[in-house]
């Protein structure tokens, strides 16, 4: 029998080896996650490892997940305050144990209070150095990027954060696929120019430059999600953007009256329900500028237009922001692709895609990616 030993606490701040996931402002003390998909990653041996983290929420609690050597071994609720986490007990304490702690629920733009921190972690064994992996990927998306339905029955309906999934998601499949780390920056409901409820002021490009641009309050303010992110710290290689499924959607919805000025925003349909130009050109226009954007913040990344899981409404129009700012810029690192439509079969939770819709686009988009890579 091998001899126990006791546990050690450590602040993440002491730890020689741990790698912090996803974008943050770079605090140990605690580290703040506010991301979808963001975390740690640890190499350790020992038979026994806890984390402390701290939770608040004032409508939607945050959702962890456990990875061991590449299983997911935990997925659960965090409730209020802060509390420590069994990662793993009674494990061989020679072998060394590959573990990755992954928030699963999104930045919460609707509420202020939401909150996820990791303080520090218990164990009885060592840590050992984490091997970078060869390829980073960025993806950029609304509800289909940061998992929603990709867990729970075809019937649910509730918008809650249980149905929500980082570790089920084909951001996180498409990077296993490739050995890539990754990052998401995604917002349910949210477009290149407006909401799916034609609200101007939720779309992703306008908060992009900041840690977590699309938060409020002020303790996120105070934890620096509202800083300037510095972009020379992770360069991707790739960078995937998967949004004007609301855009598409806006054209459907009623009009979105600003509760300040009382100015109404809408994209409009024509009698026959086609687009209507004027509009759709609004949309293609802030596609192009998002591009600028994104080649100015990643200077040597391809940048992919990857559309779909949920219809493609939109395509001629992302087809033509594209061409525009090629033309414009000579760029040949953009291009479009197509993800596969969710069937009847495929579908998850709140009509969108389920695990097996994006296991099919985590698929067709690795083999994408190694063909612009040439890997």
């Amino acid at each position: 029998m091998p001899i126990s030993r006791a546990l050690q606490t450590y602040s993440l701040a002491d730890l020689d080896h741990v790698k912090v996931l996803g974008r943050t402002t770079g605090s140990l003390t605690p580290l703040t996650l506010f991301w979808t998909a963001s975390g740690i990653e640890l190499n350790v041996d020992g038979s026994e490892l806890w984390i402390e983290v701290e939770a608040d929420y004032g409508q939607y609690e945050p959702w962890i997940a456990m990875l061991n050597n590449g299983a997911l071994v935990s997925r659960q609720m965090l409730t209020a305050g802060r509390q420590w986490l069994c990662v793993f007990r009674g494990m061989n304490p020679d072998n060394v144990k590959h573990v990755r702690i992954v928030k699963e629920l999104q930045a919460m733009s609707g509420d202020p209070d939401c909150l996820l921190q990791i303080h520090g972690v218990k164990c009885d064994g060592a840590f050992f150095p984490v091997e970078e992996r060869p390829l980073k990927i960025e993806f950029i998306g609304d509800s289909i990027t940061s998992g929603e339905g990709a867990v729970g029955a075809k019937a649910e309906s509730d918008w809650i954060p249980m149905w929500f999934s980082a570790v089920h998601s084909y951001p996180e499949m498409t990077a296993n696929e490739l050995n890539a780390e990754y990052r998401v920056i995604s917002q349910s409901g949210w477009g290149v120019l407006t909401s799916w409820d034609n609200n101007p002021n939720a779309n992703i490009p306008d908060g992009y430059e900041k840690v977590c641009g699309l938060l409020s309050g002020t303790r996120n303010q105070a934890l620096g999600a509202l800083d300037a992110y510095d972009f020379t710290l992770w360069q991707p290689d790739v960078v995937i953007v998967n949004l004007g499924t609301n855009d598409a959607g806006a054209f459907h919805n009623p009009a979105w009256i600003d509760p300040v000025t009382g100015e109404a925003y809408k994209q409009r349909l024509h009698e026959d329900g086609t687009y209507c130009e004027e509009d759709l050109g609004k949309f293609v226009a802030a596609a192009e500028r998002f591009l600028v954007k994104l080649r100015a913040c990643n200077q040597h990344a391809h940048i992919v237009w990857a559309y779909g899981m949920i219809g493609i409404p939109l395509m001629p129009a992302i087809y033509r922001a594209v061409d525009r700012y090629q033309q414009k810029t000579g760029d040949r690192r953009v291009s479009v692709f197509q993800l596969p439509n969710t069937t009847a079969e495929t579908v998850g939770a709140r009509n969108h895609p389920g695990t097996l819709a994006h296991q099919k686009a985590a698929s067709e988009l690795a083999d994408y990616i190694r063909t612009i890579l040439g890997v």
